[in-house]
């Protein structure tokens, strides 16, 4: 690392040219004649270090870029020129430098401006942590004399020796020399497995990471004492980029700057502005003329595509090139989306049987009846009049498409798939953790936040400032009791926010409603539900999208209160408050219409009114099934349409041009200067940062909900979610090949909380749909009547049975309708649904035994249909075993044969010790003859010399 430090850039005074040190140079004896080095110059430096992916010597790798801002002013050139002059390390030079606000102002002179001190302590912590870069091994270049001016680029690379230190600390598991077979399937499996691969063949990825493998390399722990286990033919291909990427990052995290107030990592540098970005380098271009072949470019071409959506995921590269994490996720993903293909045949035919029998329905058919003649109650005070039930025919039969019997096995078959998914992706992941060599990983905790290093030092000055000795300080429940109160009253104010949203949108449609059947025409007044239905929605699902924005940032606020210790907690209580807003905000109005809307009406003559003058919401005469339906299919598919794609593409590739456009202000008019071809890390800073995989996973598991919470009353929601996810893999690969810098690859051996998010959400969809079956939809009722009421044992009657009557004197004064002959005649009993005894009884509009025995019906339903269900989904759960057989199989022999490996080395090493205990005896031996020899040679018998050979 001497040699290092001599290479180290020392800043100049000419623009972005950094001087050598000339005398490090001619210690390692590179010292070349004057025409040499112009020679050099001359040729183009960019070429050979491929544009910025390797050092200026094109040999030395880029692992890693740390991007800053800075301000040339003539106090920075004396500085430069003082460093000029000293021929010491880079480390001695900077700890020579004066801290800011001390010995600088003096050097300078009257006429020179006065120095930006904030500019100068960033200036000096960078020195300082740079410095301390160099200590721990790794190698820097520095680089200003860019097409961005006033940013300056410092490339990082990992040496050999460095890259095996770290690879042992962090334990990763690197490719040994042994290689075994992979157990393979016989007989009959074999001839299956051969045929799908023939058919499935031409949707497979063209990349050589996705071929079935027959053999496997053995895995094993780095370790420095072993090298001569692993295969090291290679060594500039041993460590990957990902892996060299990951290395170097923490190095960077553990790294501290002590010259600050408090000790500083790369986080706390980025926190505070001293650096304004660090990342790892794309292996290259992926697209135009002559681009060399590179892993981004293969990804691009055979995922990131949507020419190429009918295909499978090259999995096991999206590993290779962006890390475990990112590569779980699109595992999952491809699952979740393989998984809604039997979801979505099943809901289309639940569908098609829905319309098939839609004329055979016999409440439908009693509706749209003409001749029944079923005059039913006003909808509103004094503007509404009467209305025959057969005006709702169009609703009745549209509501058979989605409340009929083959609903409630679409219910049990969902929760069924619901487990059934769970476990196929327990499955997956453990084969993707013994691809992968992650079996046995467990993740070590990680370093603490910056944040949290700061609230400890402040909470620490504080203590000594009150001369109290304290050993190392944490924060406790005390320290973050405010917080926690914060986070409290946040969160219920949000969820009070989301709740009063929707009682708005309430009065919206309750005087919407009274203010539309105002109208004179009968068109007018005959759509005034859809009307109301439809524009209500329409503004749930504007709110639905703004408020997911605002919570969003909300929950990151009150997480970053909380002052996490580690990242792994940070994002754990982030995804908790983030999921329970969002979850809150998109279901509200969805649980309204499912299980409040029409419950708390009243009845004629006695309604519940709000304000005093506004009644509260009834269902459609044939429920309120319907409209859920189309709550469910508008708020879905618009949130999905609008939030998942339009947002994911515009919004990115809007900040890129706003990027742009800044960074067209501040490049050089030079024409010269501006044809010149961009560093890979020039263009690699103009892409957005990758903000993590939060977002991604919330809207997937938001769909989740949707497709499995209601979905007795939205069969084709999983064929909608489907046909987004085919979309949504290749959005998201684009995204993150050609729009995001690359991110740091981070291990991971599983999707961490969202599993448990999503086991919940299975469990609580059970519950929902029982619940919507029982009280939403007409199930129940239908079985009860068949069972119980119906003379003839079958439907016919059924819809008269759920009405009740009123009496028309029996108004509250100023209700009655305005015009009651608008139907011609004089009406003087009216109908309603629900379940009342009629005008002529003597308990005269109470409620009816038929009610009692229904919602008897209705919570003996919901108990059977829960725990029978959470039975089978249990049942499914236990009967699939967690870890395939053959990679439980595989894993064993992963162990057995790493025994043996071992045992044979020191079997080895027993072996070699032996043969020179043998050579040190036969030495000793030897010795022991010599003597007696030469004692009596020096005396001088003649005998003994001719004996020596036949002792020998």
């Amino acid at each position: 690392m001497r040699v290092n430090k001599k290479y180290s850039c020392l800043p100049a005074e000419e623009k972005g040219i950094h001087i050598i040190n000339i005398r490090a140079i001619e210690d390692i004896g590179y010292d070349q004649h004057e025409s040499t080095l112009l020679n050099s110059l001359s040729k183009n430096p960019d070429a050979d270090c491929k544009y910025g992916l390797y050092f200026r010597d094109g040999k030395r790798k880029v692992d890693y870029i740390l991007v800053y801002h800075y301000k040339k002013s003539s106090a920075g050139k004396t500085l430069a020129r003082r460093a000029q002059q000293n021929d010491s390390s880079v480390r001695s030079t900077k700890q020579d430098q004066p801290l800011p606000g001390k010995g600088v102002q003096l050097e300078m002179g009257e006429g020179e401006p006065h120095m930006d001190y904030h500019e100068d302590d960033k200036r000096f912590r960078r020195e300082e942590y740079e410095g301390n870069l160099v200590e721990a091994g790794l190698e820097l270049e520095r680089d200003e004399d860019t097409k961005i001016h006033g940013i300056g680029f410092v490339k990082i690379h990992a040496p050999w020796n460095v890259l095996c230190r770290e690879a042992e600390f962090l334990k990763l598991k690197m490719p040994t020399k042994k290689m075994y077979q992979i157990n393979q399937t016989h007989g009959l499996l074999k001839k299956i497995n051969s045929v799908i691969q023939k058919i499935t063949e031409p949707i497979q990825p063209k990349v050589a990471e996705h071929k079935p493998q027959t053999v496997k390399r053995l895995s094993y722990p780095f370790s420095r004492e072993k090298q001569h286990l692993f295969d090291l033919s290679d060594k500039d291909s041993f460590f990957d980029s990902k892996t060299r990427s990951t290395i170097v990052y923490e190095i960077l995290k553990r790294t501290t700057c002590t010259k600050a107030k408090y000790s500083m990592g790369i986080t706390s540098l980025l926190a505070n502005g001293v650096y304004s970005a660090a990342y790892p380098l794309h292996d290259g271009d992926y697209e135009g003329e002559n681009v060399e072949p590179n892993d981004r470019k293969l990804l691009c071409e055979e995922w990131a595509s949507y020419g190429v959506f009918y295909k499978y995921q090259p999995i096991d590269l999206v590993r290779k090139y962006f890390g475990e994490k990112i590569g779980l996720y699109f595992a999952w993903l491809g699952v979740y989306t393989q998984m809604l293909i039997p979801a979505s045949i099943v809901g289309i035919i639940v569908f098609l049987y829905g319309c098939a029998t839609v004329d055979e329905n016999i409440p439908s058919m009693e509706m749209c009846d003409q001749r029944n003649n079923i005059t039913m109650c006003p909808l509103c005070d004094r503007t509404c009049s009467y209305w025959k039930m057969s005006s709702a025919c169009a609703t009745a039969r549209a509501s058979h498409l989605f409340d009929n019997p083959a609903t409630v096995f679409f219910s049990v078959f969902m929760a069924l798939w619901a487990a059934t998914f769970m476990e196929h992706w327990k499955r997956k992941q453990m084969r993707l953790n013994y691809r992968w060599d992650l079996t046995g990983f467990e993740e070590e905790e990680d370093h603490p936040r910056a944040e949290y290093e700061a609230k400890v030092l402040e909470k620490s000055l504080r203590k000594e400032h009150k001369h109290k000795e304290t050993d190392k300080e944490k924060l406790t429940w005390k320290d973050r009791f405010p917080a926690y109160l914060t986070n409290f009253v946040g969160i219920i104010f949000m969820v009070g926010l989301t709740f009063a949203i929707v009682f708005g949108v309430i009065i919206y449609r309750i005087s919407t409603a009274a203010a539309l059947a105002i109208s004179s025409t009968p068109s007018g007044r005959s759509s005034v539900r859809v009307t109301v239905t439809a524009t209500a929605v329409i503004i749930n699902l504007v709110v639905i999208i703004i408020l997911d924005e605002v919570y969003g940032c909300i929950a990151r606020w009150l997480t970053q209160i909380e002052v996490p210790k580690t990242d792994k907690n940070f994002e754990e209580r982030l995804i908790f408050k983030a999921f329970l807003l969002k979850f809150v905000n998109a279901y509200t109005p969805i649980f309204y219409v499912a299980f409040f809307k029409g419950r708390f009406v009243g009845r004629p003559g006695d309604y519940v009114y709000i304000f005093h003058s506004f009644r509260m919401e009834e269902c459609a005469p044939g429920g309120c099934l319907m409209e859920l339906c189309i709550q469910l299919s508008i708020i879905m598919l618009g949130k999905q349409l609008i939030q998942n794609n339009l947002f994911e593409i515009g919004i990115p590739k809007m900040k890129k041009f706003i990027r742009y456009l800044k960074l067209k202000r501040r490049r050089s008019l030079d024409h010269e200067e501006h044809m010149k071809k961009k560093q890979r890390y020039e263009v690699d800073y103009n892409l957005e940062p990758f903000a993590g995989l939060t977002p991604e996973y919330m809207e997937m598991i938001i769909q989740f909900g949707f497709v499995t919470l209601f979905v007795a009353s939205f069969p084709l929601a999983p064929l909608f979610a489907l046909l987004n996810n085919i979309i949504e893999i290749r959005l998201d690969a684009k995204k993150f090949v050609t729009e995001l810098r690359r991110p740091v690859a981070v291990r991971a051996k599983d999707i961490g909380i969202w599993y448990n998010i999503l086991r919940g959400i299975g469990k609580l969809a059970v519950i929902i749909n029982a619940f919507v079956i029982s009280f939403t939809s007409d199930f129940i009722p239908r079985l009860v009547y068949l069972y119980m009421y119906s003379e003839n044992g079958t439907m016919h009657g059924f819809v008269n049975h759920t009405l009740s009557s009123f009496n028309v004197s029996d108004f509250q004064a100023g209700t009655a309708p305005n015009d009651p002959l608008d139907l011609g005649y004089e009406v003087q009993i009216c109908r309603y649904k629900d379940y009342r005894e009629p005008p002529w009884s003597e308990n005269k509009y109470d409620i009816s035994k038929d009610f009692w025995a229904v919602l008897a019906a209705r919570l003996a339903f919901v108990i059977v249909f829960q725990n029978l269900v959470m039975f089978m989904s249990d049942f499914v759960d236990w009967i699939i075993p967690d870890i395939p057989k053959d990679i439980s199989q595989q894993i064993h022999k992963e162990k057995v044969l790493m025994v043996e490996v071992f045992m044979r080395e020191e079997q080895g090493k027993l072996h070699m010790l032996e043969t020179w205990k043998d050579k040190d005896k036969r030495k000793g031996e030897n010795c022991n003859n010599h003597s007696p020899r030469l004692s009596r040679s020096h005396s001088g018998s003649l005998s003994s010399c001719h004996s020596y050979p036949l002792d020998v």
